[in-house]
């Protein structure tokens, strides 16, 4: 089942930049089987006050089903296209490997960028998630804190510091023209 986590963006430009609550109003798409490891990523990110909206999907067919607008996510305002994807390499059903193989070779996902969170340290993930086209792979860390330092760092990184490609075009549309 899918978890929504929302939060109203809000920064006050009297604070430090540090202390700032940091969101562009892109959306956080995780893709994690472990409702725990989603949950402290959610906690982790609210802890780094990152306020973006996070969503969540548990295997890598309900990742695609979501970014296609497929099934459950049909509806329209149902499956709002992320700004970026948290991925997880072991998962069921489709692992994290396959999603990131369809979403590198479709024309109208493959600029979202994609960064993998997971257990794995095998140097064949780490490779083969680069030639696919992953943006950043990342071992999860095993205590809250450096869970929290990571968030930190992928929000002043991925939110407040690149410049991501709007998204004019509803580019997972299956009817929408394709180049």
């Amino acid at each position: 089942m899918s978890q929504e986590y929302s939060t109203q963006p809000a920064a006050d430009d009297s604070m430090p930049a540090g202390d700032r609550e940091v969101s562009n109003s892109i959306i956080i798409l995780m893709a994690d089987d472990d409702p725990d490891d989603c949950l402290l990523a959610r906690e982790a990110m609210k802890e780094s006050r990152v306020v973006n909206e996070m969503r969540f999907v548990h295997d890598g067919e309900e990742l695609m089903d979501y970014l296609h607008r497929r099934g459950k996510y049909s509806a329209p305002g149902s499956a709002p296209r992320p700004g970026l994807i948290l991925l997880d390499l072991n998962m069921p059903l489709m692992d994290g490997r396959e999603a990131l193989r369809e979403i590198k070779a479709d024309p109208a996902l493959k600029r979202t960028p994609v960064i993998i969170l997971t257990t794995s340290r095998a140097e064949e993930d780490i490779v083969n998630s680069y030639d696919l086209g992953v943006n950043s792979f990342i071992v999860k860390p095993v205590t809250f804190s450096s869970l929290v330092n990571v968030m930190n760092a992928l929000g002043k990184y991925w939110i407040e510091i690149v410049e991501l490609p709007s998204h004019t075009q509803n580019c997972s549309d299956p009817n929408a023209k394709r180049p």
